[in-house]
């Protein structure tokens, strides 16, 4: 029954046949189907491959979806329909200063410090198994967080966060804590 019926978000009118949209919705479906095609996406991947270029055809500003390693995370907007299969933000990896992985954890909609605070906390469950140094582009952030939320009495005995070197340079001024 599902299988019949349209994919745009809250609808639950019969698809046309051969598209995932109602007769209502053909419109949008068009344009996914357009945009998603293998000659668009070979376009697509051929931009990605030359991301330090500066040609006309890129942007000059970020859009309102896009979002800066550093910026604060706020969750994604819900999906108008659901042509294709949900995406993970990111996939956050814990490895060892060897470059082992030691885990991993795939985050939904966003890589906020709390999130961060709450897999370190998942992997080091007990004193005796955190480690000295928790090295991330984020740790200024996940300190803050952990600080506002009380988690910080937890990792103080036991581990420092530290943030690399190029974020160190450009927060520093402006954030006492980093």
């Amino acid at each position: 029954m599902l299988a019949s019926q349209c994919l745009v978000c809250d609808y639950n009118n019969q698809r046309v046949e051969r598209t995932l949209a109602c007769q209502e919705h053909q419109p949008q479906w068009r344009k996914y189907a357009k945009n998603s095609n293998q000659q668009n996406q070979a376009g697509v991947r051929q931009m990605l491959q030359r991301p330090g270029e500066d040609q006309p055809w890129q942007p000059r500003h970020r859009g309102p979806n896009s979002q800066q390693h550093d910026d604060p995370n706020a969750d994604p907007p819900e999906p108008q329909n659901y042509f294709r299969a949900a995406r993970f933000y990111c996939v956050e990896t814990i490895c060892a200063p060897c470059g082992v992985v030691i885990a991993w954890t795939k985050f939904a909609k966003s890589e906020s410090p709390t999130n961060i605070l709450n897999f370190l906390g998942s992997v080091y469950q007990t004193e005796d198994s955190r480690p000295d140094y928790v090295y991330i582009d984020k740790g200024c952030q996940v300190l803050a967080t952990a600080v506002a939320n009380g988690s910080w009495e937890i990792w103080k005995t036991t581990t420092q966060f530290i943030v690399d070197a190029y974020h160190y340079i450009n927060h520093r001024v402006l954030d006492y804590l980093c």
